[in-house]
């Protein structure tokens, strides 16, 4: 198991810049004003041969209230106690402040090893600063650049000499967990709702609305399944997203739809399925993911019943492309309702990753194409041969047919929808590809053709038509009478050999049947044998 190291300070030190460049990635918001941090952050990263957990932490503020900067506090010291080692941050520019003692003589109280760290000083106007940092009484610091990467090595020495006698006790890697993302309005009760999930208050939560800036993650068994719940930022309407702060916590909460398997869409009861809510449903659905309708603060509904099915009429008419998806309705503050969650989530979750047999895909397309043929695009008709699913999560199939770029939307609708009733796949998104049946991907040009092989150079004429023209390039060398009874000349019916006389010759007469080889008829008697001359003959 990774050492497990937090990162505290005053706001705006630097924090947040520094987990970023531990962990690789730019996942804490980072900006110039303080106190965007709010809630703690985990992540896995690492510096040289370490392997770090890393505890992103809100800036420490002096007060004791219930306001919003007490209740960050308290995500700070949350994050103290889990922690096994502590990297106190201060900025070297500024030098020690009155809220960096403050924070010093809370820290003292902590027997856990600290590293004092004096951030920004890629300056000369940080060297001050630098020997400030002396009088908190935590030893050397270390001087970095978070921003720039300056100092890694001597942080390196230093987490290393501080984790000497820290153990670090090994276990198994966790099974890839199922990640469940909660979104929706401002105010609508995200936060609060994993915090009853979990049966622990992780995350900030108040009546205050966009207190979540970041994606925050939190990892939780549920039956003997690993579930990684990410806590996301209310997301307004476009044209009312104006600060660059909020801007980024919009891309950062789209980030964690594009990653997550489960969309959980957090609705008030009240004005449940706005044109914000959706337009965020639509977002799932061309995402890919699956999705769970909530309609939060239930508890205070006064007809249950009727609303119910007014909402769920609303939902199956303005997102038909979702039709079928989990409604629960719950209160996260009472906790009414709650324990309904989860078995929906499983289930939508179940129905995104099923996988159907081709065989059966075949023998329903046959059928759906009987029911409803496919219309005919000018005068003529379309006919799809073949189907498979070629991925789930979500389920993916690929149709064959002839004149496939012709096939027209709504016939694809219908497609997608018989199978949705057919296979029992209700909510999920599909995606269904017509592709055309009738191109040779072998032929020359085609998608498996390859390139064009040399073939040789061309080969000759064949001989018969080479001994034809040399018989006619000899002819026409010939004067020209002879040219002329050459040219007229008939070929002469040869007499086949060996046919014997009819019965009305006389015996011993003999029938010239083929010419010798020297001119003249040879004899053939009655027998069939020919006759030929005395032996030792004067031959002519």
């Amino acid at each position: 198991m990774a050492l497990k190291v937090a990162i505290v300070g005053r706001p705006n030190v630097g924090k947040s810049t520094l987990f970023n460049r531990l962990v690789g990635k730019r996942l804490a918001l980072v900006d110039d004003r303080p106190g965007v941090t709010r809630d703690r952050r985990y992540a896995d990263g690492n510096i040289g041969d370490m392997d770090l957990t890393l505890i992103d932490t809100a800036g420490y503020e002096d007060v004791t209230d219930d306001s919003l900067e007490a209740r960050m506090r308290e995500q700070t010291e949350a994050a103290l106690d889990d922690a096994e080692l502590v990297m106190f941050m201060m900025d070297a520019r500024e030098g020690v402040t009155s809220l960096d003692r403050i924070f010093a003589e809370r820290l003292r109280k902590v027997h856990k090893p600290i590293i004092l760290l004096a951030n920004k000083s890629e300056s000369r106007e940080s060297g001050g600063g630098v020997g400030e940092a002396h009088a908190l009484g935590f030893g050397e610091p270390v001087a970095i650049s978070a921003e720039h990467g300056e100092g890694m090595a001597d942080l390196y020495k230093a987490i290393r000499a501080a984790s000497e006698d820290i153990f670090v006790e090994e276990i198994d890697e966790p099974d890839k967990p199922i990640r469940i993302a909660v979104i929706g309005r401002p105010n609508a009760g995200k936060s609060t709702l994993i915090n009853r999930l979990i049966g622990d208050d992780r995350l900030l939560t108040g009546p205050e609305a966009g207190i979540t800036r970041d994606s925050i993650s939190v990892d939780w068994v549920f039956e003997g399944k690993n579930i990684r719940l990410v806590d996301t930022a209310g997301m307004r309407r476009k044209a009312r997203v104006q600060e660059k702060l909020e801007k980024l916590s919009v891309a950062d909460t789209i980030r964690a739809i594009t990653f997550a398997e489960v969309v959980i869409l957090m609705m008030d009861k009240d004005d449940a399925f706005d044109t914000q809510d959706l337009q965020l449903a639509d977002l799932v659905e061309r995402e890919g993911r699956a999705l769970v309708y909530v309609a939060s603060k239930w508890d205070l509904e006064e007809e249950p019943q009727a609303r119910m099915a007014k909402l769920k009429g609303m939902a199956e008419d303005k997102l038909p492309q979702l039709k079928g998806s989990p409604f629960v309705v719950l209160s996260s503050h009472s906790g009414r309702g709650v324990e309904r969650l989860m078995p929906a989530v499983l289930q939508a979750y179940d129905t995104w990753s099923v996988k159907v047999k081709t065989k059966d895909l075949n023998t329903w397309l046959s059928m759906a194409t009987q029911r409803h043929p496919p219309p005919a695009v000018d005068g003529k008709r379309i006919k799809p041969k073949y189907i498979a699913q070629t991925k789930a999560r979500p389920p993916t199939f690929v149709l064959m047919a002839n004149r496939a770029e012709s096939m027209p939307e709504h016939y694809k609708r219908y497609l997608v929808n018989s199978i949705r009733e057919s296979f029992d796949l209700p909510g999920t998104p599909i995606r269904l590809n017509v592709k055309s049946s009738g191109v040779n991907p072998y032929a020359e040009g085609g998608a498996k053709s390859g390139p064009e092989r040399y073939k040789g150079d061309a080969k000759t004429a064949p001989r018969r038509v080479i001994k034809k023209a040399e018989k006619e390039e000899a002819l026409s060398k010939l004067p020209g009478k002879a040219l002329e009874q050459k040219k007229t000349r008939k070929a002469q019916p040869k007499i086949l050999a060996g046919l014997k006389s009819s019965a009305s010759k006389k015996a011993g007469s003999s029938i010239a049947v083929q010419k010798g080889a020297r001119g003249g008829a040879r004899q053939v008697s009655r027998s069939g044998r020919i006759r030929t001359g005395q032996k030792g003959g004067a031959k002519k």
